[in-house]
């Protein structure tokens, strides 16, 4: 069975460390622990770049080689077409997270590039959020 894609956008590496009022204390690498214990067997690719172009490399090999996404683009959310374009080829499940509730915030957070191709969309939940969709996938796929 093909793996589930974990992608993760600019400063997320940051977890625990950044804004903790917003993010909370849990780090990235705790974060890949919960998705994989949500997964049980199934397999995760779990990644993270600062970098637009990389994640736009990983969403071509999850076109490939994946079943589902989950991503989240972070502030790559509001500005990047070439991610937005990646996505669109993917045939599979996408689930656009956000750890905050974006809806909350300031203004220039609540327009998502993404969203238009999302298969759904989670966000508030906090880093709990990632165990929702893997969750959610995994039920949809034995549906």
């Amino acid at each position: 069975m093909k793996p589930i894609y974990v992608l993760n956008g600019p400063n997320l590496n940051r977890l625990g460390k950044r804004e903790p009022e917003i993010y909370g204390t849990t780090t990235l690498a705790e974060v890949e622990e919960m998705c994989r214990k949500a997964a049980g067997e199934r397999a995760i690719v779990f990644r993270q770049s600062n970098w637009e172009g990389q994640i736009v490399d990983w969403i071509h090999e999850a076109i490939d080689e994946g079943a589902a996404i989950v991503i989240n683009p972070a502030g790559l959310t509001f500005t990047s077409i070439p991610i937005l374009d990646a996505l669109k080829m993917f045939k599979g499940p996408i689930i656009e997270l956000h750890i905050s509730n974006v809806h909350r915030r300031e203004a220039i957070y609540h327009k998502s590039l993404i969203s238009p191709v999302a298969t759904a969309v989670i966000a508030g939940l906090q880093v709990h959020g990632y165990v929702a969709a893997i969750t959610a996938i995994l039920a949809s796929e034995s549906a």
